[in-house]
């Protein structure tokens, strides 16, 4: 790895510029094949890349695999899938031979252990990605499983893993089914390269320098990628390592002496504190001219293009739950493409390098990878059966990627980034066409236009320099970043380019809203409720009181009453009966009980009743899971004093926390009465309106505090939304109708 690699980062090679392989002669595939009897068809005589993935394929560029084949295939390679397959031997990995360049292994849209298991660690009795929604089709920690049988089935053969599973596992990582802080999944994959994030650059320039005969060990400069090297290993003999303490000391606060606070006529004092680390380190004399000022910018980037962060052993982090919060905040701090440094942390006798994070693709780049020509269908093996995750989006259109909200509680910053990927109207436009002329069964309505949020469409810095420079973990909290820009106009165009088209009857908008963008903007907000609400829409406010948002990185419940009232005033001005569908989440460390009864009385006295109970669900690598497991808040300067995170972690009170979220079900009032008993709030047990539970038990409905076996099959019902870092709350507002 060359400092030349990360200074030209900002230049990035254009994805489809490369000379295409060979085997482009042959054509796109009508399916990308997933037998051997398909590769010859198709006139192969082998696969240049084989994609193993724990979904059923989908020819749809909602679906990974296929948007990672499809776009594999536009730059020659022959590509191969295996999906779903047996993983109890290494047979069914055999079945297309051997890759030319690798196997990409992946766990599929979802990581396997939320897909498989609840925020209660109970099994799930379905699987969306899988045919009829049969479960079971894969095993725990997919990645691991599926990338070892490749090694079985052809040994020495590249095995390359991805996708979110791998994202939010490429450094050790806390585990919340096995609660313990597990090594990274390189380690226990046996991968030679790890792809986090979104994987386009990263896996394009991979297979053509195979391609051309480099071999996978020497390829080390990919951003976007992780690797096992030897403790010595360096890229070359310029570069430095600087430990993680250096950046972020994870002990008490120190307090820097004011540099300033000398005279302003002691020029030595000024100089001392200078060299002391504690002011600025240019000669406090010398005035710094616009040269200087700019040489020195350029040799400070080319110093942090050499160095690499040390952070904290997997043994350490192990052991010690501040050390553990500690390397998260580093990750995070550096995960801005734009200034981010590589990180490094040991496992035993060897080193986990990751690389910085990939950058964005541009608009023209991000068309280019729609524009691939996905049969928008699944395979022709799985016949008439039903698979639900495709029956969920099939008429929806995913118009942008990223999100600058930085919620502690999301994988999907993460995974994809802050900054926001916007695909042009253009192919937006073209997409809905493919969507009206090839999609059997539609009706002229479209779903969805919206991706991780609903409202993030072509936002971002204002000043790109700004933007490289900056470490903030979100746009939009405490507060609207002054640099962000929130001009919805062309979304709301996009909308109306949408709906104007031939053959579309509706457009809706079924992503979360980010109602404190919203807000800001009254003309969207009424584009939005006239035209593109079918009756309910879902906005997350997740609490109510001040402790648990601080802790979420969300806005205070203000901002979500200024919407409600935007969204009633411009609903009656429609004429249309319309409802909001808030989400919220129980659990979440920094929660108190007390925190938990008060967003219970807010949700009655405004009419809402949960439709849906889940509660926080720790994924790795997110900041909430940090709590989770620490104790410790990363979001702010560490210290080992006794400032601690409230964690919610037996399961008596998860289920408290979730009794609160459902106050008006029966079943709940039991734990409920002991619980406001316990806490003072006796006042709040009656048949009053502001009461929230009756002192009587209904007839049938004599359950204890314990959980029984209807609060046991509710806790092992599947979350609506999938939510890759926690299971959210479906709420209905009275008066009650079919959603």
């Amino acid at each position: 790895m060359t400092a030349a690699a990360f200074a030209s980062a900002s230049e990035p090679r254009e994805l489809f510029s490369y000379r295409k392989f060979w085997a482009a002669r042959f054509g796109p595939a009508p399916f990308l094949p997933m037998s051997r009897h398909e590769v010859e068809e198709l006139g192969w005589d082998s696969c240049d890349v084989i994609l193993v993935t724990g979904d059923a394929y989908v020819d749809h560029p909602s679906f990974g695999m296929a948007l990672i084949g499809r776009l594999l295939e536009a730059q020659g390679f022959r590509v191969g899938i295996i999906s779903q397959p047996d993983w109890q031997s290494a047979d069914a990995f055999r079945t297309l031979g051997r890759p030319n360049l690798f196997f990409g292994v992946t766990a599929g849209n979802m990581d396997s252990m939320v897909n498989r298991y609840t925020a209660d660690r109970k099994l799930r009795s379905d699987d969306a990605y899988t045919a009829d929604g049969a479960p079971g089709k894969r095993p725990d920690r997919a990645v691991v499983v599926y990338a070892q049988r490749c090694r079985e089935a052809f040994p020495g053969v590249n095995v390359v893993i991805g996708s979110i599973e791998a994202s939010l596992r490429r450094i050790a990582h806390y585990d919340y089914w096995s609660d313990k802080v597990r090594r990274s999944v390189l380690l226990d994959a046996k991968a030679d390269l790890l792809i986090f994030g979104n994987a386009e650059r990263a896996v394009v320039e991979l297979a053509h320098r195979l391609a051309a005969g480099e071999k996978m060990s020497e390829i080390r400069d990919l951003r976007g990628s992780a690797f096992v090297v030897a403790r010595a290993w360096r890229p070359g003999a310029d570069w430095s390592e600087l430990d993680s303490s250096e950046v972020d000391t994870p002990g008490p606060p120190a307090r820097l002496p004011d540099p300033y606070a000398a005279s302003a006529s002691d020029p030595n004092a000024r100089r001392a504190a200078c060299a002391a680390g504690e002011g600025p380190s240019v000669d406090a004399e010398r005035p710094v001219s616009a040269v200087s000022r700019i040489e020195f910018v350029r040799a400070r980037q080319a110093a942090r293009a050499r160095t690499v962060i040390r952070l904290p052993a997997y043994e350490q982090v192990a052991a010690d739950p501040v050390l553990y919060a500690h390397a998260s905040r580093i990750l995070h701090l550096e995960s801005n493409p734009g200034n981010a440094r590589a990180l490094v942390q040991a496992h035993g006798e060897r080193d986990v390098w990751l690389n910085p994070p990939p950058i964005p693709l541009r608009t023209a780049e991000l068309d280019g990878v729609f524009a691939a020509p996905f049969q928008r269908r699944p395979h022709p093996a799985y016949g008439a059966a039903k698979i639900p995750a495709f029956e969920m989006i099939r008429f929806s259109v995913n118009i942008m990627r990223g999100c600058f909200g930085g919620c502690t509680f999301c994988s999907i910053t993460e995974h994809e980034g802050r900054i926001m990927q916007s695909r042009s109207p253009e192919s937006i436009v073209r997409e809905i066409g493919e969507i009206r002329e090839r999609t059997p069964g539609f009706t002229g309505v479209i779903s969805d236009l919206g991706g991780p949020t609903a409202n993030m469409y072509r936002l971002g810095c204002r000043d790109e320099r700004i933007e490289a420079a900056c470490r903030r973990l979100s746009c939009v909290f405490p507060r609207l970043c002054e640099n962000l820009n929130t001009d919805h106009t062309p979304l709301i165009e996009l909308y109306r380019q949408a709906r104007s088209l031939p053959g579309v009857k509706k457009v809706l908008i079924s992503s979360g809203l980010r109602y404190d963008l919203a807000v800001g903007d009254p003309q969207y907000v009424r584009e939005l409720v006239r035209h593109h609400v079918g009756g309910y829409l879902k906005i997350a406010p997740e609490h109510t009181e001040e402790g648990p948002l601080a802790h979420m990185m969300k806005p205070g419940i203000a901002s979500f009453d200024r919407f409600r009232v935007m969204f009633e005033k411009f609903s009656r001005e429609a004429g249309k009966e319309q409802y909001l569908i808030p989400y919220f989440i129980a659990a979440h460390p920094g929660t108190s009980d007390r925190d938990m009864l008060n967003l219970a009385l807010w949700l009655k006295r405004n009419g809402f009743r949960l439709d849906q109970v889940q509660t926080f669900l720790p994924t790795p690598m997110a900041l909430a899971s940090a709590m989770y497991h620490s104790g410790r808040n990363p979001l702010r300067k560490l210290s080992r004093g006794p400032e601690t995170v409230e964690r919610i972690r037996s399961g008596r009170q998860r289920r408290l926390h979730k009794a609160f979220l459902r106050y008006h079900d029966p079943d709940n009032w039991p734990l409920l009465r002991e619980a406001l008993r316990r806490m003072g709030r006796a006042d709040l047990i009656g048949s009053g309106r502001q009461q929230l539970v009756p002192a009587f038990q209904p007839a049938g409905n004599t359950r204890a505090a314990a959980p029984g076996s209807a609060e046991r099959k509710a806790q092992s019902q599947p979350p609506r939304r999938p939510a890759p870092s926690a299971a959210p709350v479906a709420v209905r507002r009275a008066p009650k109708r079919t959603n």
